[in-house]
């Protein structure tokens, strides 16, 4: 019996919440201090988004960096210097508002930089073994 009681106070409170949000944005206004709401499923796929995006970036650039034949250290800086351009097309495409679409800055510059290193290093050597070893 408590339980069923606990569910209708809960509910109850919920409903009347509902109403005051509902009240507040009929009159144009908010709360004040409202942070800005991000939902999960959104955020998740942002982040999926990025990560596919990151990934595709690797393997191309890891095939264009074989067939140019960059070798050693030049490699590695061609992949961040790629990175860091994608970094930048994201924040052009987000129109530099990042709190709109992301929880914090380090998911649209590094999220997935490690992860797609492995792509571009596999693709990379595969690339110029193909064109310049055999």
């Amino acid at each position: 019996m408590q339980r069923v009681a606990y569910r209708v106070t809960l509910l109850h409170s919920l409903l009347e919440l509902t109403r005051t949000m509902a009240a507040a944005a009929a009159a144009g206004g908010g709360f004040a201090g409202d942070v800005p709401i991000i939902h999960a499923e959104n955020l998740v796929s942002n982040i999926r988004s990025i990560n596919y995006s990151r990934t595709f970036l690797s393997i191309i650039s890891g095939v264009v960096a074989g067939i140019w034949g960059f070798t050693g250290l030049m490699g590695f800086v061609f992949y961040f210097l790629v990175m860091m351009v994608a970094s930048l097309g994201l924040l052009v495409k987000a129109k530099f508002s990042v709190h709109t679409y992301f929880d914090s800055w380090n998911r649209i510059v590094i999220e997935g930089v490690l992860g797609g290193l492995m792509s571009f290093v596999l693709f990379w050597s595969f690339a110029y073994d193909i064109v310049h070893i055999f």
